[in-house]
């Protein structure tokens, strides 16, 4: 089968399709053939080496996470799924990749593709469906009535985040720039910042969580608009202590994200916010929802542009322009 794959670490481009053996299924597994495939930013920043240090990846490997397509073989222990089933899934972080003919998804990290959604559209959800629900919903907890600032609206995570917020029956703020205002308003936000003329930090107050994902000073700015005993979940970083515990890592580098998180903790407790870091975790249960939410049409998916499986590569370079107004998504099957 061709698959992209990541051969080595390195600033120039290290990626490259390879005719790879059909992949061996195990007992709690599915195997897919994949119709498309959704990039997320990470997918250009694994292989320059930026997440060496957190992620259990193993070189060469396959790249990418987000997928939509047919089962085609199922694991003796599989029973949520049988041949012939569309289903979606993220595969991040599981030690297989999507950027493939066929890929193996662990029966837990899959669910049946939202009915009202083609491949196409439902490749472009799970990675930014299931951080802003692990954002939200369970780390911010965000109820009815709530405000919620959500930085960057126009790009793939603010897209679904303003819209899975306002499903929650929050009060949305976001920024982008000007030729994106009415864009994002038509999304739910209902204050947008133009990041071009305007300071968020002096316009916005009062505010019960804040969705961390731009870098630079962004989330230090955004402690001034929140209110005491209000949350940022950050999705860029730094990592903390916490999170090094949760994936197991060693006294040193747990000491190492302590100290990377020290200022932005202390900062936040000053304000009496508490500041943690979010690394999604793939879930088939919680794609499930999702794709209630979507069948009811509550969310619909933002989609920026379609390449083909042999433009992979202009696909990740548009991506890492930072210019996308929603998804980018390959597509490696036309659907019919």
């Amino acid at each position: 089968m061709k698959a992209l794959v990541l051969e080595r670490y390195g600033k120039a481009n290290q990626l490259a399709f390879k005719d790879l053996p059909r992949p061996t299924i195990q007992p709690r597994q599915i195997l897919v053939k994949v119709h498309a495939v959704g990039l997320n930013p990470i997918d250009t920043m694994i292989p320059k080496g930026d997440f060496k240090p957190i992620l259990k990846f193993q070189l060469p490997a396959v790249m990418g996470s987000d997928l939509a397509g047919v089962v085609v073989e199922v694991g003796n222990q599989v029973t949520r799924f049988k041949v012939g089933d569309s289903v979606y899934a993220s595969v991040f972080d599981l030690g297989t990749g999507s950027l493939a003919e066929y890929t193996l998804v662990p029966e837990s990290a899959a669910a049946h593709k939202p009915e009202k959604l083609n491949f196409i559209e439902a490749a472009s959800i799970p990675m930014v469906g299931l951080t802003s629900w692990q954002a939200l919903k369970e780390r911010a907890s965000i109820k009815l009535g709530q405000k919620v600032f959500i930085p960057a609206g126009s790009g793939g995570i603010g897209t679904f985040a303003i819209q899975l917020a306002k499903h929650l029956g929050a009060k949305v703020a976001t920024t982008t720039s000007t030729r994106n205002i009415a864009f994002v308003k038509r999304l739910g936000a209902d204050e947008v910042i133009d990041y071009k003329t305007q300071a968020f930090e002096k316009l916005l107050q009062g505010y019960d969580a804040v969705l961390g994902t731009t870098r630079g000073d962004g989330i230090e700015k955004a402690l001034q608009i929140l209110k005491p005993n209000s949350r940022v979940v950050s999705l860029i970083g730094p990592p903390d202590a916490a999170f090094a515990r949760q994936r197991g890592m060693n006294i040193f580098m747990r000491l190492v994200f302590g100290l990377l998180s020290n200022k932005i903790i202390r900062l936040a407790k000053k304000r009496d916010i508490e500041y943690s870091f979010l690394f999604v975790q793939p879930n088939g249960q919680q794609l499930a929802e999702i794709g209630k939410i979507i069948d009811d049409g509550q969310i619909q998916p933002v989609i920026d542009r379609v390449f083909p499986f042999d433009q992979t590569l202009q696909a990740l370079a548009y991506l890492e322009e930072g210019r996308a107004k929603g998804k980018v998504v390959v597509q490696l099957i036309e659907s019919k």
